[in-house]
């Protein structure tokens, strides 16, 4: 279940005393990082420590630790230019962009130009935080999910998504997104072409009997999709990072899915 270990590029120091725990077969897997910068000059000179990092733990052992990506945020004036400059310092490792939603659909309609010659970039969705005003809105993402399938941009999420589906919670005074409710509306709301109402729809649902898995099948409501079609669209809806592993576990074993 647990994907690439999300850890930031100053802390790779201290997780190479760690890697005694691992072996051959069972390989660090690491989501660099980046740290976030306020403007392009210092996005690129950090951009080329990170990279110099990465190289770095790569090489120290390869057999132990791996890095599979590379996640960091873009400064408010980033343009195309910038994504290539960005492009020739981290090769063809993966690398998903953050910029704050009301930037998203510009960001990643640039992402998608600059993938049409060598896709490697992906677009990373801040889906919440530790106060209310950091999760937006179901409209927001719904936005975002279908700009994203519209260009074929690789989506991750980041933040907010501890619960499968969606609630309020007493710790953050608002509504949490579930990430069944995020994943969901991204495949279906790509194989079936669903509007921004439609999708918001999904991503608003409080109610666990509104998804099923079944013979080969997720549905949501009346809406299904079957597991070939399923794995075509995960291809570009990725992962999410979260702060906490037991929690999504528990909830989804409360729910009978696990």
């Amino acid at each position: 279940m647990l994907g690439a270990f999300v850890l930031p590029v100053d802390r790779f120091e201290a997780a190479k005393a760690m890697l005694s725990e691992f072996d051959p077969q069972n390989r660090l897997g690491i989501s660099a990082l980046g740290p976030k910068t306020e403007n392009a000059g210092a996005f690129s000179q950090a951009l080329s420590k990170v990279s110099g990092a990465i190289r770095t733990l790569s090489a120290f052992n390869s057999d132990l630790v791996t890095i599979d990506q590379l996640e960091m945020f873009l400064p408010a004036e980033a343009n195309l230019e910038l994504l290539k400059e960005a492009q020739s310092l981290t090769g063809n490792l993966p690398a998903f962009w953050e910029v704050p939603s009301d930037r998203a659909e510009k960001t990643i309609a640039l992402i998608a130009e600059l993938n049409s010659e060598n896709p490697t970039f992906g677009f990373k969705l801040r889906t919440g935080g530790v106060t209310a005003d950091a999760f937006p809105t179901s409209v927001q993402i719904a936005k975002v999910l279908r700009s994203a399938a519209m260009q074929q941009v690789p989506i991750k999420f980041t933040a907010g998504l501890h619960h499968p589906i969606r609630q309020y919670r007493d710790e953050v005074r608002t509504k949490m997104h579930g990430f069944l409710n995020v994943f969901g509306a991204a495949v279906l709301a790509a194989d079936h072409e669903w509007d921004e109402k439609q999708t918001s729809a999904m991503l608003d649902d409080e109610d666990a009997k509104s998804f099923q898995f079944e013979n080969g099948v997720f549905s949501w409501r009346d809406w299904r999709i079957d597991l070939n079609r399923l794995k075509d669209r995960r291809k570009f809806v990725i992962s999410f990072g979260s702060c906490s592993f037991d929690e999504p576990c528990e909830d989804l074993r409360a729910l009978g899915l696990l």
